[in-house]
């Protein structure tokens, strides 16, 4: 089905900013507080990337991707990543298939927990680097391979990964190349005093409230394709490139705090990846433009994971936060608007 021939363009941003606040609601209604990591895991999903959410324990990170599941009524599935955990474990493997009538063997290739819409791999930096690359394939090309044979993962297709920044023994970091097909790394905090009390109400009573379903997986692709369609301008595309370049300190230019403290920048990817959540922004608020504020509110998000600092950096307390803060002061907006050329007529144009 073609979404654009059965939504018109009004009424395709409504029924998204729509779902937006109907999602908000039912996550709520299970999960306080939370605003700014809801809105971006669902900018994250509906620009068709792959999140990590990193968080002390007990912050309800596994509670928050299972409620989403369910209101975006997407099969769920969850691995608890362990020291020991193989990778076809993840995947899946073949396996010998005996037909005792006919005497007939043949291999069968039984499918993995990663086999589902919407994977949660919980704590993500406590299996080896070889299992955590199990994972690459299926995030990049929504695919599994075993021998000769490729098997496609259902649609949608999302990986929300789960990790806990503060216990270093036993863990392996992901590597910089993994780390790049996230399309943002999402810090949770801890909740102000007024929701850390309304969660002692709510969570330690008898009644226990269930998400209701708002979306199917076949709008979450519709959704995803409008996305896609929402238009930048000119301007904003050079914006954005002029920030990716100015994290790389072999640049033409580079600041000097950029000389002074960062190892390695920014590629490619995550300018793609800043636009295309830009324009998840502006459609789940409903805009039919991608503005130079939703760059720069999800800048932190995108960026935040694919800056590696050096020593010098880190023993001046710097961290990729303040280097991005620092970038988006430094950056100018060239130009006089910030409005898409085109504007709503060709929001929607295939």
């Amino acid at each position: 089905m073609n979404p654009h021939e059965t939504l018109p363009d009004l009424a395709a941003l409504e029924k998204l900013r729509d779902a937006h606040s109907r999602v908000r609601e039912q996550i709520h209604a299970v999960v306080v507080g939370q605003d700014d990591v809801i809105d971006e895991l669902m900018a994250g999903i509906f620009a068709g990337g792959h999140c990590i959410l990193e968080g002390v324990p007990g912050l309800a990170k596994t509670l928050l991707v299972q409620t989403l599941a369910k209101s975006l009524s997407l099969e769920f599935g969850r691995i608890q990543f362990t020291p020991d955990l193989m990778p076809a474990d993840i995947t899946g493997t073949e396996v010998i298939y005996d037909d005792r009538q006919s005497g007939h063997r043949e291999f069968r290739f039984v499918h993995g927990p990663i086999f589902t819409n919407l994977l949660l791999a919980d704590e993500i930096n406590r299996t080896p680097p070889k299992t955590q690359a199990a994972l690459l394939e299926a995030m990049q090309e929504r695919q599994v391979s075993s021998g000769t044979k490729r098997y496609p993962l259902p649609e949608p297709f999302f990986v929300l990964a789960t990790q806990n920044p503060i216990e270093q023994e036993g863990t392996y970091p992901l590597p910089e190349a993994q780390l790049d097909r996230f399309v943002m790394k999402i810090l949770v905090g801890y909740p102000t005093p007024e929701e850390e009390r309304r969660i002692y109400r709510v969570t330690t009573g008898a009644d226990h409230t269930e998400p209701t379903p708002v979306l199917d997986g076949i709008e979450v692709l519709e959704l995803q394709h409008l996305v896609r369609r929402i238009p930048i301008s000119d301007l904003l595309i050079d914006y954005t490139m002029g920030l990716i370049r100015a994290t790389r300190p072999n640049s033409d230019a580079p600041a000097d705090f950029v000389k002074r403290w960062v190892l390695w920048g920014v590629g490619p990817r995550g300018g793609q990846w800043l636009i295309l959540a830009a324009k998840a922004r502006a459609a789940l608020d409903g805009r039919p433009e991608v503005g130079v504020q939703d760059i720069q509110a999800m800048a932190r998000s995108v960026l935040r994971h694919r800056i590696v600092l050096n020593y010098s950096a880190e023993a001046e307390g710097q961290t990729p936060d303040t280097i991005i803060r620092k970038l988006l002061e430094a950056t100018p907006l060239q130009g006089t608007s910030n409005r898409a050329d085109g504007q709503l007529e060709r929001v929607l144009k295939a």
